[in-house]
């Protein structure tokens, strides 16, 4: 048996690991350059206006102040391409929490204070940040983001609605929902010699290069940036976010280094965010529950400063056979900071008011939730009309339901209790895109026997380093301990950003090919490598730049018992499992650490996280953890994931699909119908917090009523 039948997939130890615990890991406001000065941004605190006055100059007295960036004096950017970064260039303020100064000083706590005692005169105009499904400035976009049509009809669902004998129609709603990485973002900045180099925490070095060079007129030979070790993101640091620009700002009008760290507070309204989305789902099928028309229509925001359009209705396009469909999407521009991407954005809301439709015809066929999703297979993606590369949902549903002990279920809901204590289980689909882009790489041959990765992937927590290793370590027959792996810098091979659960499958194609060619390459040598060594270049252009044959998803079921109590209102998750199918798996251990870490997100999502626009001031009340409740180790009873072990020969010569997002897409429909089965009562609105629970239970809805 060759090395490469026991290194890919073995769940091997990151390799990252030990630095991490040990403090030998350097993230991005960890590097200090001589003579670094630090940067404190303020952040306007009206909704709408403009900057009439800033008083700088009693700023500038206090002690260790170096400067302060303002509209008047900062560096002239050239025009980005994500208007986000147009920073400090005109005294607008679209939002609050926009930034309009930033004050430079010796020192954090220096730097802080006077921030904190900059005086600034606005004047200020009406504005407007709520969000309702019959908002008068809706309208339908070209497109959502990824570039998906923002409305698609197939057939006609309207007539195939009215002819249903079972129908649904539900309406449902999730709140705005904030990245919050353990990381903050943050920035250090350098200019020496006409270059600029940045350490940011960030998901991809290369877009950030390039997003530099174009705002400050350089070459893009003449920036360096650099992520060598990032703490999450969740899609928050997938693009080029204020405190790099900043920072790079304020090292160009100091001349000496310049750090940028934000404080947590700051972050939801600059880094991005998930828009709040209100759903409208309709679902027709016959008595057998086989469906004959879909229809899920999306209501969004976005802001004044850019256009960012959640895919939420997308998944509907794929999911289920429906020969009527509807898919739309519509949004309001308002007073509010840019949403952006967040752990899988799109399918995450759009699965969520799906799913739970999916479990309300379930109960209005009178069918089990697993077999209505069953016989609502299709044959081919419905969208596209493409075969599927593979998809064994149906194998996912039936693997969880004997694992979970589904079939042992209450078949009526409301009728399980322990005390004060009601339970209930819940079952969702989860699905995400196989997406890939080109990447290079180089792989290096030693004299001694090592071999040396090199290509600009980002490893956010994921495991990136361990498996690009072990792939090479399987291409190349090799010992896993001879394989050195760099990343996190734009000065290595170019490689897309760690987004879309496409960066291994897109640096690990380059990484194959390279290690492939140079394998080759050692076998004409016969072993006698020149005193260099020997190096091989590869780029995956030709083979990611073609037009897919087969539509390419991964595909899972999530299966949740919840408990409620009748008279807190609090719901805990007794035990969780997720199966997946999402091709060859390449590390066991990194592998399941984000599966779970994704349902554990979903759990989040389900029952505590969620942003309140308070409506007089434009701002997000929950603006830390102290507020922003996410889940921790007392949150999770019992989660479990499994795969099922997928053969899927049209993907990449690994045969991978990406695992960062599957997990917590349907995670938080699970948890909503194990309530539902719990009390015998819909909620709708998310998160499922204690005094809605609470209420539906004391209410109309308890009796018999629709729930809401």
């Amino acid at each position: 048996m060759s090395r490469a039948a026991t290194v890919l997939g073995a769940p091997v130890e990151r390799r990252e690991a030990r630095d991490k615990a040990a403090g030998r890991a350097r993230y991005a406001a960890e590097h200090t350059p001589s003579g670094c000065a630090y940067g404190w941004p303020v952040p306007a605190t009206v909704a709408r206006g403009r900057v009439a006055a800033l008083h700088t100059d009693e700023v500038l007295e206090l002690p260790g102040v170096v400067a302060v960036l303002t509209h008047e004096n900062a560096p002239r950017l050239g025009e980005p391409d994500d208007p986000t970064l147009r920073l400090l260039q005109d005294d607008r303020v679209p939002h609050r929490g926009w930034y309009i100064a930033l004050v430079v000083a010796d020192s954090l706590e220096n730097a802080r204070a006077a921030a904190t005692a900059l005086r600034v005169d606005y004047e200020t105009e009406e504005h407007d940040v709520r969000l309702t499904a019959g908002h008068p400035g809706l309208y339908t976009p070209e497109e959502a983001n990824g570039g998906f049509p923002a409305v698609r009809e197939r057939g006609d669902f309207e007539g195939a609605y009215e002819a249903a004998d079972v129908r649904v129609d539900a309406s449902y709603g999730i709140t705005a929902l904030h990245n919050h990485p353990m990381e903050p973002h943050a920035a250090t900045a350098h200019w020496h010699d006409g270059r600029l180099t940045v350490w940011d925490s960030s998901q991809g070095s290369g877009s950030l290069r390039d997003a530099l060079a174009q705002l400050f007129g350089l070459d893009r030979k003449q920036v360096t940036a650099v992520s060598e070790h990032v703490g999450g993101g969740f899609g928050s640091k997938g693009t080029p976010r204020p405190p790099v620009v900043l920072a790079a700002m304020a090292a160009r009008h100091t001349g000496r280094p310049v750090k940028v760290s934000l404080p947590r507070r700051q972050m939801p309204a600059v880094v991005g965010h998930r828009a709040p989305t209100l759903h409208h789902v309709r679902l027709g099928s016959g008595a057998d529950g086989r469906i004959t028309a879909l229809a899920h229509e999306v209501v969004t925001q976005t802001s004044r400063v850019k256009e960012f359009v959640e895919q939420a209705a997308v998944p509907a396009r794929v999911m289920y056979a429906s020969p009527g469909s509807r898919t739309a999407h519509r949004v309001a521009a308002l007073d509010v900071p840019t949403p952006s991407w967040m752990r899988a954005p799109g399918e995450t809301p759009g699965m969520y008011a799906l799913e739970c439709a999916m479990d309300e015809l379930a109960l209005a066929a009178g069918l089990d939730p697993v077999e209505l999703r069953l016989r609502n297979e299709p044959e081919t993606e419905p969208d596209s009309g493409l075969p599927f590369s593979s998809r064994h949902l149906g194998e996912c549903l039936r693997l969880g339901q004997e694992l979970f002990g589904w079939r042992h279920r209450a078949t009526a809901p409301g009728v399980t209790r322990e005390g004060d204590l009601l339970l209930g289980t819940g079952v969702a689909a989860s699905t995400y895109p196989v997406l890939v882009a080109p990447s290079s790489a180089t792989v290096h041959a030693g004299r001694d026997g090592s071999r040396l990765i090199r290509v600009n992937a980002t490893d956010i927590g994921t495991g990136a380093r361990t498996v690009l290793a072990q792939i090479a370590a399987e291409a190349l027959d090799v010992p896993l301990e001879s394989v050195s792996v760099e990343i996190g810098s734009s000065d290595l091979p170019q490689a897309p950003l760690a987004g879309g659960s496409s960066g291994t499958a897109s640096w690990g194609w380059a990484v194959h090919k390279a290690s492939s060619q140079l394998a080759e390459r050692l076998a004409v040598l016969g072993g006698e490598l020149p005193p260099e060594g020997v190096t091989v270049r590869a780029d995956t252009r030709a083979e990611t730049g073609a037009e897919p044959a087969h539509a390419r998803h991964a595909f899972g079921a999530v299966f949740c018992e919840a408990q409620v109590d009748t008279v807190t209102g609090e719901v805990a998750v007794r035990r969780m499992l997720g199966v997946y199918a999402a091709g060859r798996i390449l590390n066991a251990r990194t592998a399941r650490s984000q599966l779970i870490g994704g349902m554990t997100m979903g759990i989040g999502m389900a029952l505590m996280e969620g942003s309140t626009m308070d409506e007089r001031f434009g701002d997000y009340a929950e603006c830390d953890l102290a507020m922003y409740h996410v889940p921790v180790c007392a949150d999770v009873h019992s989660i479990d994931a499994r795969w099922i072990d997928e053969d899927d020969p049209h993907l990449n010569p690994m045969g991978s699909k990406g695992i960062g997002e599957i997990g917590i897409v349907g995670t938080a429909a699970a948890v909503a119908n194990a309530v539902r089965h719990a009390t015998g009562v819909r909620l709708r609105d998310l998160p499922l917090t204690p005094d809605k629970v609470l209420e539906s239970l004391q209410g109309p809805a308890a009796t018999g009523g629709r729930g809401r």
